[in-house]
C-alpha cells in the first residue's frame, strides 16, 4: 500500500466526514446556500447521511481495496452532482466550495485504481 493512497485516502475520509458534520449540524450559511441552490431543506439529513458513509467507507477501504474504490467512487459521482447542482442554481461563485471534496475523492480513486 503507498503511502500517498493512504494519505489521500484519510483526507478524503476525514473531509467526507466533517462536511457531514456540517450538514448534520445545519449550520445557517449551508441552509442558505441549499436555499439559493433549490434544495429542499430536509434533504440535508440523507445528503449528510450519504458523505458520512463515503467518508467511513473510504477510511474501511484502507483494509480493502474493492470498498476503497466503491467508496471513492461513489464520493466522486456525489461532488460532481454537487458540482452541477451548483453550476444549475447559476451560483458559479460557490463553484470552489465542493471542489476540493471532489479532488481529494478523485485522488484517492485514481490511487486505490493504480
Amino acid at each position: 500500500m503507498h503511502t500517498s493512497f493512504v494519505i489521500v485516502t484519510v483526507l478524503a475520509g476525514l473531509a467526507a466526514l466533517i462536511a457531514a458534520a456540517v450538514d448534520v449540524v445545519r449550520a445557517d450559511w449551508v441552509r442558505e446556500n441549499m436555499r439559493r441552490y433549490g434544495v429542499a431543506p430536509w434533504t440535508l439529513t440523507p445528503l449528510a447521511a450519504i458523505k458520512a458513509v463515503g467518508g467511513l467507507a473510504l477510511l474501511a477501504g484502507l483494509a480493502s481495496r474493492p470498498l476503497a474504490i466503491a467508496a471513492a467512487a461513489g464520493l466522486v459521482l456525489y461532488f460532481l452532482c454537487a458540482e452541477l447542482t451548483v453550476l444549475r442554481a447559476r451560483a458559479y461563485t460557490d463553484l470552489g466550495y465542493p471542489l476540493p471534496y471532489l479532488l481529494l475523492a478523485a485522488g484517492s480513486l485514481a490511487l486505490a485504481l493504480a
